[in-house]
């Protein structure tokens, strides 16, 4: 299933990195980024329509900056 165009993935917001859709146990999603692990919260899901749905609302959180981001000492 493809992501809705308006839904593109923007860079991380964090250090300009390409952001992944990571879909864990087939359940829940989250956008992660492939360079410095900043990630979304994960969104569950237990159909295809909601898995379509959860995976365009990680999109929106990770184009508006919401992310966790992990450092040293944190």
């Amino acid at each position: 299933m493809e992501l809705n165009p308006n839904y593109i993935l923007e860079e991380c917001p964090i250090c300009h990195g390409a952001g992944l859709v990571m879909h864990e146990g087939g359940w829940n999603v989250q956008v992660e980024c492939a360079d410095c692990s900043a990630h979304t919260v994960y969104v569950e899901y237990n159909s295809e329509k909601e898995k379509a749905e959860a995976e365009q609302q990680v999109v929106r959180l990770w184009n508006l900056g919401k992310v966790v981001r992990t450092e040293i000492g944190e």
